[in-house]
């Protein structure tokens, strides 16, 4: 039997993710959580074989969640459940520790097999992601600009293109409004943009917005 965790911060989808793993014989909820702090009471104090965690909840969330939950359980399995098909956010997901990567889109056709296949020691990606990963590993190797950004440039990054202001993303991140003002001023350097507009742009461009995914 493979024990799952359902983390996500919409109740409503909560129970609709508990119902479609309800239909398989081999695999039980065995409890949830609504945010990061949540998640890690979980991990510290719940037996279970896989964390099912969505990337955009309250507080603490995303690549510096589940690098957390794997600093305190190094062998805990974690599918990471996002609305964004963009390949870059599964290529950092994974590379913080996440074995497996489903879009909210797909989890109803998708979502059963990728548990079994990460709870039983496997991953579960697409082959461009996988394509993704292994273009990293080659030093010469040259990405999109947005791939050159640390892990919480992208987070603030995304966060801008989806319309949250720098004081709410410095309220969600638990950072100061200044902290997220210097990683705005870095990651539009790093792509060679200098306004909202043309970030926004960037963003479509490259199928990185909310809408998108």
């Amino acid at each position: 039997m493979i024990r799952v965790v359902i983390a996500d911060d919409h109740t409503i989808l909560r129970e609709g993710l508990r119902q479609l793993l309800g239909s398989a014989p081999d695999i039980t909820v065995v409890s949830e959580a609504a945010d990061g702090h949540q998640v890690m009471q979980r991990v510290r104090t719940d037996e279970f074989d896989v964390l099912l965690l969505d990337m955009s909840m309250p507080g603490k969330s995303g690549i510096e969640l589940i690098k957390q939950v794997k600093a305190e359980r190094p062998k805990l399995r974690i599918l990471v459940l996002s609305m964004h098909e963009e390949a870059q956010y599964a290529v950092r997901a994974i590379k913080a520790g996440a074995s497996g990567y489903v879009t909210k889109d797909s989890a109803a056709t998708q979502l059963v097999t990728a548990i079994r296949k990460v709870g039983s020691g496997g991953a579960f990606i697409t082959a461009e992601v996988a394509e993704q990963l292994a273009l990293g590993a080659m030093p010469d190797a040259e990405g999109p600009p947005h791939a050159r950004l640390s892990d919480r440039e992208y987070e603030v990054f995304q966060l801008l293109v989806d319309g949250v202001t720098v004081t709410d993303i410095a309220a969600r991140l638990n950072l100061s409004a200044k902290t997220v003002s210097t990683h705005k001023a870095r990651l539009m350097e790093k792509l060679g943009i200098d306004n909202q507009a043309d970030l926004v742009r960037y963003a479509m461009r490259h199928h990185l917005g909310k809408d998108d995914g």
